[in-house]
Protein backbone atom coordinates (compact mmCIF):
# COMPACT_ATOMS: atom_id res chain seq x y z
CA UNK A 1 0.00 0.00 0.00
CA UNK A 2 1.21 3.44 -0.91
CA UNK A 3 0.14 6.03 1.28
CA UNK A 4 0.23 10.04 1.14
CA UNK A 5 0.34 12.36 4.50
CA UNK A 6 -0.47 16.00 4.52
CA UNK A 7 1.32 17.69 6.90
CA UNK A 8 4.86 18.79 8.10
CA UNK A 9 4.61 18.67 12.49
CA UNK A 10 5.40 16.31 15.31
CA UNK A 11 2.03 15.11 14.91
CA UNK A 12 2.84 14.32 11.27
CA UNK A 13 6.31 12.28 12.04
CA UNK A 14 4.31 9.99 14.64
CA UNK A 15 1.55 9.68 12.38
CA UNK A 16 4.07 8.43 10.04
CA UNK A 17 6.09 6.26 12.26
CA UNK A 18 2.82 4.64 13.60
CA UNK A 19 1.44 3.56 9.91
CA UNK A 20 5.11 2.44 8.90
CA UNK A 21 4.38 -0.56 11.49
CA UNK A 22 1.80 -2.04 9.40
CA UNK A 23 3.49 -4.86 7.01
CA UNK A 24 0.97 -4.19 4.14
CA UNK A 25 2.38 -0.17 4.06
CA UNK A 26 5.31 -0.11 1.68
CA UNK A 27 5.73 3.66 0.67
CA UNK A 28 4.43 6.16 2.68
CA UNK A 29 4.86 9.92 1.37
CA UNK A 30 4.96 12.78 3.44
CA UNK A 31 3.86 16.08 2.01
CA UNK A 32 5.74 18.56 2.70
CA UNK A 33 6.90 16.47 6.03
CA UNK A 34 9.98 17.40 7.71
CA UNK A 35 13.52 16.37 8.99
CA UNK A 36 11.76 13.17 11.36
CA UNK A 37 9.46 12.23 8.27
CA UNK A 38 12.80 12.24 6.01
CA UNK A 39 14.35 9.80 8.10
CA UNK A 40 12.09 7.83 9.16
CA UNK A 41 11.03 3.80 8.11
CA UNK A 42 9.21 3.54 4.74
CA UNK A 43 8.86 7.57 3.98
CA UNK A 44 9.72 10.09 1.83
CA UNK A 45 8.90 13.32 1.86
CA UNK A 46 7.44 15.29 -0.94
CA UNK A 47 7.58 18.98 -1.67
CA UNK A 48 4.05 19.63 -2.07
CA UNK A 49 1.16 21.86 0.04
CA UNK A 50 -1.39 22.70 -2.95
CA UNK A 51 -3.87 21.23 -2.98
CA UNK A 52 -4.83 20.70 -6.74
CA UNK A 53 -1.11 19.58 -7.05
CA UNK A 54 -1.75 16.83 -4.03
CA UNK A 55 -4.66 15.28 -5.73
CA UNK A 56 -2.60 15.40 -8.91
CA UNK A 57 0.39 13.26 -7.14
CA UNK A 58 -2.26 11.22 -5.75
CA UNK A 59 -3.70 10.12 -8.69
CA UNK A 60 -0.08 10.19 -10.54
CA UNK A 61 1.33 7.96 -7.83
CA UNK A 62 -1.24 5.08 -7.47
CA UNK A 63 -2.20 6.32 -3.82
CA UNK A 64 -4.21 4.10 -2.32
CA UNK A 65 -4.83 6.28 0.77
CA UNK A 66 -4.53 9.68 1.94
CA UNK A 67 -4.65 10.99 5.34
CA UNK A 68 -4.92 14.72 6.39
CA UNK A 69 -2.67 15.72 9.28
CA UNK A 70 -3.11 19.60 9.84
CA UNK A 71 -6.39 21.66 9.57
CA UNK A 72 -6.32 24.12 7.03
CA UNK A 73 -6.46 21.28 3.65
CA UNK A 74 -9.41 20.20 5.76
CA UNK A 75 -11.20 23.61 6.03
CA UNK A 76 -10.75 24.00 2.34
CA UNK A 77 -12.27 20.92 1.14
CA UNK A 78 -9.29 18.69 0.29
CA UNK A 79 -11.74 15.46 1.56
CA UNK A 80 -14.64 16.80 -1.28
CA UNK A 81 -11.86 17.08 -3.78
CA UNK A 82 -10.12 13.71 -3.37
CA UNK A 83 -13.80 11.90 -2.83
CA UNK A 84 -15.00 13.52 -6.13
CA UNK A 85 -12.23 11.53 -8.28
CA UNK A 86 -12.88 7.97 -6.49
CA UNK A 87 -9.78 8.82 -4.26
CA UNK A 88 -10.02 7.31 -0.71
CA UNK A 89 -9.16 10.19 2.19
CA UNK A 90 -9.32 10.22 5.87
CA UNK A 91 -10.91 13.24 6.97
CA UNK A 92 -14.14 15.16 7.26
CA UNK A 93 -15.99 16.74 4.71
CA UNK A 94 -15.64 20.33 4.02
CA UNK A 95 -19.14 20.46 5.61
CA UNK A 96 -17.76 18.90 8.49
CA UNK A 97 -14.53 20.55 9.32
CA UNK A 98 -16.69 23.88 9.95
CA UNK A 99 -16.82 22.45 13.26
CA UNK A 100 -13.25 23.53 13.95
CA UNK A 101 -13.19 26.45 10.72
CA UNK A 102 -15.81 28.66 12.09
CA UNK A 103 -15.80 29.18 16.23
CA UNK A 104 -19.71 30.61 15.95
CA UNK A 105 -21.10 27.37 13.51
CA UNK A 106 -19.48 24.80 16.44
CA UNK A 107 -20.87 27.17 19.06
CA UNK A 108 -24.50 26.93 17.26
CA UNK A 109 -24.53 23.65 16.28
CA UNK A 110 -23.65 22.77 20.44
CA UNK A 111 -26.70 24.64 21.25
CA UNK A 112 -28.75 23.29 18.79
CA UNK A 113 -28.14 19.96 20.16
CA UNK A 114 -28.15 20.29 23.72
CA UNK A 115 -24.06 19.87 23.87
CA UNK A 116 -22.82 21.29 27.30
CA UNK A 117 -20.72 24.19 26.84
CA UNK A 118 -20.24 28.10 27.82
CA UNK A 119 -22.60 30.22 27.15
CA UNK A 120 -22.09 32.81 24.35
CA UNK A 121 -22.57 35.68 21.83
CA UNK A 122 -21.61 36.07 18.22
CA UNK A 123 -20.57 39.11 16.83
CA UNK A 124 -20.24 40.49 13.35
CA UNK A 125 -18.99 43.93 14.23
CA UNK A 126 -16.52 45.51 16.84
CA UNK A 127 -18.61 48.48 18.22
CA UNK A 128 -21.57 46.11 19.37
CA UNK A 129 -18.83 43.84 20.72
CA UNK A 130 -17.44 46.82 22.31
CA UNK A 131 -20.31 47.39 23.87
CA UNK A 132 -21.72 43.82 24.55
CA UNK A 133 -17.90 44.58 27.08
CA UNK A 134 -19.54 46.95 29.13
CA UNK A 135 -22.63 44.60 30.19
CA UNK A 136 -20.02 41.35 31.15
CA UNK A 137 -18.05 39.77 34.07
CA UNK A 138 -14.66 39.21 33.81
CA UNK A 139 -12.70 37.19 33.40
CA UNK A 140 -13.55 36.59 29.63
CA UNK A 141 -13.14 34.59 26.79
CA UNK A 142 -12.64 35.83 22.90
CA UNK A 143 -12.69 33.72 19.98
CA UNK A 144 -11.52 34.68 16.53
CA UNK A 145 -13.73 33.13 14.46
CA UNK A 146 -11.58 31.41 11.89
CA UNK A 147 -8.33 29.67 11.68
CA UNK A 148 -5.58 31.26 13.88
CA UNK A 149 -3.24 28.78 14.38
CA UNK A 150 -3.99 28.25 17.49
CA UNK A 151 -3.32 31.69 18.26
CA UNK A 152 -6.93 32.93 18.20
CA UNK A 153 -7.90 32.61 21.76
CA UNK A 154 -7.55 35.24 24.64
CA UNK A 155 -8.46 34.76 28.03
CA UNK A 156 -8.85 38.27 29.12
CA UNK A 157 -8.91 39.18 33.09
CA UNK A 158 -10.08 42.94 32.64
CA UNK A 159 -12.60 44.98 30.62
CA UNK A 160 -9.32 46.91 29.40
CA UNK A 161 -7.73 43.12 28.04
CA UNK A 162 -10.79 42.50 26.29
CA UNK A 163 -11.45 45.58 24.68
CA UNK A 164 -7.73 45.56 23.30
CA UNK A 165 -8.42 41.70 22.38
CA UNK A 166 -11.56 42.59 20.00
CA UNK A 167 -9.79 45.83 18.65
CA UNK A 168 -6.88 43.76 17.55
CA UNK A 169 -9.13 40.58 16.41
CA UNK A 170 -11.56 42.77 14.36
CA UNK A 171 -10.35 46.13 13.96
CA UNK A 172 -6.35 45.62 13.27
CA UNK A 173 -7.24 42.16 11.99
CA UNK A 174 -3.84 40.65 13.00
CA UNK A 175 -5.47 37.42 12.24
CA UNK A 176 -5.56 38.17 8.59
CA UNK A 177 -9.59 37.67 8.20
CA UNK A 178 -9.73 34.75 10.94
CA UNK A 179 -10.89 37.70 13.22
CA UNK A 180 -13.56 39.57 11.30
CA UNK A 181 -16.25 37.99 13.13
CA UNK A 182 -16.01 36.81 16.90
CA UNK A 183 -17.42 34.82 20.02
CA UNK A 184 -17.09 36.00 23.33
CA UNK A 185 -18.25 33.48 25.52
CA UNK A 186 -18.01 32.91 29.49
CA UNK A 187 -15.08 32.37 31.20
CA UNK A 188 -15.04 28.39 32.90
CA UNK A 189 -12.83 28.01 35.87
CA UNK A 190 -11.20 24.40 35.97
CA UNK A 191 -8.79 21.58 34.13
CA UNK A 192 -8.39 21.16 30.06
CA UNK A 193 -8.01 17.63 29.05
CA UNK A 194 -8.03 16.78 25.41
CA UNK A 195 -9.90 13.48 24.18
CA UNK A 196 -8.97 12.72 20.37
CA UNK A 197 -11.87 10.52 19.29
CA UNK A 198 -12.48 8.34 15.75
CA UNK A 199 -15.87 8.64 13.96
CA UNK A 200 -17.19 7.28 10.77
CA UNK A 201 -20.20 9.49 11.23
CA UNK A 202 -22.30 6.40 12.49
CA UNK A 203 -19.85 6.07 15.59
CA UNK A 204 -17.42 7.42 17.60
CA UNK A 205 -14.83 5.63 19.53
CA UNK A 206 -12.97 8.50 22.20
CA UNK A 207 -9.43 7.54 22.65
CA UNK A 208 -7.32 7.93 25.55
CA UNK A 209 -7.23 11.11 27.18
CA UNK A 210 -4.34 13.73 27.44
CA UNK A 211 -3.63 16.74 29.17
CA UNK A 212 -1.84 19.23 27.46
CA UNK A 213 1.07 22.35 28.81
CA UNK A 214 0.22 25.39 26.75
CA UNK A 215 2.60 28.06 28.91
CA UNK A 216 6.27 28.16 28.02
CA UNK A 217 7.72 28.09 31.57
CA UNK A 218 7.47 25.82 34.41
CA UNK A 219 4.23 25.85 37.12
CA UNK A 220 1.86 26.93 34.36
CA UNK A 221 3.55 30.52 33.64
CA UNK A 222 4.22 32.72 30.96
CA UNK A 223 2.85 33.26 27.55
CA UNK A 224 0.99 30.02 25.82
CA UNK A 225 2.49 28.15 22.79
CA UNK A 226 1.26 25.26 21.03
CA UNK A 227 2.18 23.09 23.28
CA UNK A 228 5.21 22.02 25.45
CA UNK A 229 4.45 18.56 26.99
CA UNK A 230 1.10 15.90 27.61
CA UNK A 231 0.07 13.29 29.77
CA UNK A 232 -1.80 10.60 28.71
CA UNK A 233 -4.02 9.33 30.07
CA UNK A 234 -4.94 12.78 31.89
CA UNK A 235 -5.09 12.31 35.70
CA UNK A 236 -7.96 14.34 35.92
CA UNK A 237 -9.96 12.24 33.75
CA UNK A 238 -12.00 10.29 36.21
CA UNK A 239 -14.41 7.76 35.65
CA UNK A 240 -17.07 10.24 36.65
CA UNK A 241 -15.84 12.79 34.40
CA UNK A 242 -15.62 10.18 31.08
CA UNK A 243 -19.35 9.54 32.13
CA UNK A 244 -20.42 12.99 31.82
CA UNK A 245 -18.23 13.85 28.59
CA UNK A 246 -19.68 10.69 26.57
CA UNK A 247 -23.34 11.59 27.60
CA UNK A 248 -23.67 15.22 27.77
CA UNK A 249 -20.86 16.39 24.71
CA UNK A 250 -20.04 13.10 22.84
CA UNK A 251 -22.98 11.16 22.32
CA UNK A 252 -25.03 14.58 21.60
CA UNK A 253 -22.56 15.39 18.91
CA UNK A 254 -22.67 12.03 17.53
CA UNK A 255 -26.42 12.79 16.74
CA UNK A 256 -25.74 16.41 15.64
CA UNK A 257 -23.50 14.61 12.88
CA UNK A 258 -26.14 12.01 11.65
CA UNK A 259 -28.99 15.09 11.98
CA UNK A 260 -26.76 17.15 9.53
CA UNK A 261 -25.77 14.82 7.08
CA UNK A 262 -22.10 15.38 7.90
CA UNK A 263 -20.01 12.92 5.70
CA UNK A 264 -17.27 12.22 8.55
CA UNK A 265 -14.92 9.69 8.27
CA UNK A 266 -12.15 11.33 10.57
CA UNK A 267 -10.89 12.28 13.37
CA UNK A 268 -13.04 14.50 16.25
CA UNK A 269 -10.94 16.61 18.83
CA UNK A 270 -12.40 17.50 22.27
CA UNK A 271 -11.23 20.21 23.94
CA UNK A 272 -13.54 20.24 27.16
CA UNK A 273 -12.96 21.66 30.60
CA UNK A 274 -13.37 19.59 33.82
CA UNK A 275 -15.36 22.63 36.57
CA UNK A 276 -16.84 22.29 39.77
CA UNK A 277 -20.22 22.29 37.67
CA UNK A 278 -19.15 19.36 35.03
CA UNK A 279 -17.70 18.67 32.57
CA UNK A 280 -18.33 21.01 29.13
CA UNK A 281 -17.00 21.09 25.91
CA UNK A 282 -14.50 24.34 24.84
CA UNK A 283 -14.22 23.50 21.01
CA UNK A 284 -14.21 20.81 18.33
CA UNK A 285 -11.06 20.04 16.31
CA UNK A 286 -11.42 17.60 13.12
CA UNK A 287 -7.81 16.20 12.89
CA UNK A 288 -5.35 15.23 15.81
CA UNK A 289 -4.17 17.66 17.98
CA UNK A 290 -0.05 18.44 18.69
CA UNK A 291 1.34 17.40 20.83
CA UNK A 292 -1.28 15.35 22.13
CA UNK A 293 -0.72 12.55 19.40
CA UNK A 294 2.98 11.81 20.03
CA UNK A 295 1.54 10.32 23.22
CA UNK A 296 -1.37 9.11 22.69
CA UNK A 297 -0.40 6.82 19.63
CA UNK A 298 2.21 5.66 21.66
CA UNK A 299 -0.13 4.40 24.14
CA UNK A 300 -2.05 2.90 21.14
CA UNK A 301 -1.36 -1.57 20.20
CA UNK A 302 -3.59 -1.37 17.70
CA UNK A 303 -2.42 -1.19 14.62
CA UNK A 304 -3.50 2.57 13.25
CA UNK A 305 -4.19 1.70 9.83
CA UNK A 306 -6.81 -1.08 10.23
CA UNK A 307 -8.13 1.40 12.26
CA UNK A 308 -8.83 4.12 9.62
CA UNK A 309 -10.09 1.32 7.40
CA UNK A 310 -12.75 0.77 9.87
CA UNK A 311 -13.54 4.47 9.82
CA UNK A 312 -13.64 4.29 6.01
CA UNK A 313 -15.30 1.27 5.76
CA UNK A 314 -18.40 2.35 8.38
CA UNK A 315 -17.10 -0.51 10.89
CA UNK A 316 -16.09 1.28 13.92
CA UNK A 317 -18.98 -0.25 15.74
CA UNK A 318 -17.14 -3.48 15.25
CA UNK A 319 -14.07 -2.21 16.85
CA UNK A 320 -12.18 -2.65 20.13
CA UNK A 321 -9.19 -0.07 20.79
CA UNK A 322 -6.04 -2.03 22.63
CA UNK A 323 -3.98 0.42 24.62
CA UNK A 324 -0.90 -0.20 26.93
CA UNK A 325 -1.87 -0.12 30.87
CA UNK A 326 0.35 2.72 31.87
CA UNK A 327 1.41 6.08 30.95
CA UNK A 328 3.03 7.99 28.41
CA UNK A 329 4.71 11.75 28.66
CA UNK A 330 5.96 13.65 26.08
CA UNK A 331 8.36 16.58 26.57
CA UNK A 332 8.47 19.53 24.20
CA UNK A 333 12.47 20.42 23.49
CA UNK A 334 12.16 24.25 21.84
CA UNK A 335 14.31 26.46 20.67
CA UNK A 336 15.66 29.16 23.02
CA UNK A 337 13.10 32.27 23.05
CA UNK A 338 10.50 31.23 21.27
CA UNK A 339 7.34 31.56 21.22
CA UNK A 340 8.96 35.05 20.81
CA UNK A 341 12.31 35.61 18.54
CA UNK A 342 14.82 32.69 18.11
CA UNK A 343 17.71 31.61 16.35
CA UNK A 344 17.76 28.39 13.79
CA UNK A 345 19.87 26.40 12.13
CA UNK A 346 21.68 24.17 14.74
CA UNK A 347 22.22 20.86 14.53
CA UNK A 348 20.30 18.03 16.36
CA UNK A 349 22.49 14.77 17.91
CA UNK A 350 20.28 12.16 18.72
CA UNK A 351 21.74 9.28 20.59
CA UNK A 352 20.28 6.09 18.41
CA UNK A 353 19.26 4.64 21.46
CA UNK A 354 16.63 6.84 21.59
CA UNK A 355 15.79 7.06 18.05
CA UNK A 356 11.49 6.02 18.36
CA UNK A 357 11.32 8.70 21.10
CA UNK A 358 11.84 11.55 19.05
CA UNK A 359 9.29 12.70 17.26
CA UNK A 360 10.64 15.90 15.15
CA UNK A 361 8.26 18.89 14.21
CA UNK A 362 10.60 21.96 13.67
CA UNK A 363 13.38 20.48 11.95
CA UNK A 364 14.81 19.81 8.76
CA UNK A 365 17.24 17.49 7.38
CA UNK A 366 20.23 19.09 5.37
CA UNK A 367 22.85 17.51 3.72
CA UNK A 368 22.16 14.31 5.82
CA UNK A 369 22.23 16.69 9.00
CA UNK A 370 18.95 16.99 11.15
CA UNK A 371 18.84 21.04 11.82
CA UNK A 372 16.12 23.34 13.97
CA UNK A 373 13.82 25.29 11.69
CA UNK A 374 11.13 25.62 14.15
CA UNK A 375 10.02 27.08 17.48
CA UNK A 376 9.13 23.46 18.90
CA UNK A 377 11.75 21.42 17.54
CA UNK A 378 10.93 17.57 18.54
CA UNK A 379 9.01 16.02 21.10
CA UNK A 380 10.47 13.49 23.34
CA UNK A 381 8.31 10.44 24.93
CA UNK A 382 8.55 8.13 27.94
CA UNK A 383 6.16 5.40 28.93
CA UNK A 384 5.99 3.60 32.20
CA UNK A 385 3.25 1.73 33.69
CA UNK A 386 2.93 4.81 35.95
CA UNK A 387 3.12 8.30 35.47
CA UNK A 388 6.08 8.90 37.50
CA UNK A 389 7.67 5.78 35.51
CA UNK A 390 6.81 7.70 32.22
CA UNK A 391 8.31 10.86 33.94
CA UNK A 392 11.71 9.56 34.69
CA UNK A 393 12.02 7.66 31.60
CA UNK A 394 11.63 11.00 29.38
CA UNK A 395 13.72 13.52 30.81
CA UNK A 396 16.20 10.40 30.26
CA UNK A 397 15.81 10.26 27.14
CA UNK A 398 15.52 14.03 27.00
CA UNK A 399 19.59 14.26 27.99
CA UNK A 400 20.42 11.79 25.08
CA UNK A 401 18.87 14.51 22.69
CA UNK A 402 21.03 17.68 22.33
CA UNK A 403 20.89 20.51 20.01
CA UNK A 404 21.91 24.89 20.52
CA UNK A 405 19.80 26.38 22.87
CA UNK A 406 17.75 23.54 23.67
CA UNK A 407 15.05 24.62 26.19
CA UNK A 408 11.63 22.31 27.73
CA UNK A 409 10.03 22.33 30.76
CA UNK A 410 10.87 20.37 34.11
CA UNK A 411 7.78 19.69 35.33
CA UNK A 412 5.61 17.81 32.79
CA UNK A 413 4.48 14.89 34.66
CA UNK A 414 4.26 16.20 38.03
CA UNK A 415 0.39 16.76 38.63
Amino acid sequence: MKILLIGSGGREHALAWKLAKNSRVEKIFVAPGNGGTAIEDKCENVNITDIDELLEFALNNSIELTIVGPEDPLTKGIVDKFKAKGLKIFGPSMAAARLEGSKSFSKEFMKKYGVKTAEYEVFYEADKALRYLETCSYPIVVKADGLAAGKGVAICESKEEAINSVKSFMIEDIFNGAGEKIVIEEFLEGIEASILSITDGKTIIPFISAKDHKQIFDGGKGPNTGGMGVIAPNPYVTNEVFSDFKENIMNKTLVGIKEENFDFKGIIFFGIMITKKGTYLLEYNVRMGDPETQSVLNLMESDLLELIEASLDEKLSEVNIKWFNGSCINVVLASNGYPGYFEKGFEIKIDRSVKDKVFLAGAQLEKGILRTNGGRVLSVVGNGKSIEEARINVYKAIEKVDFNGKYFRNDIGLV
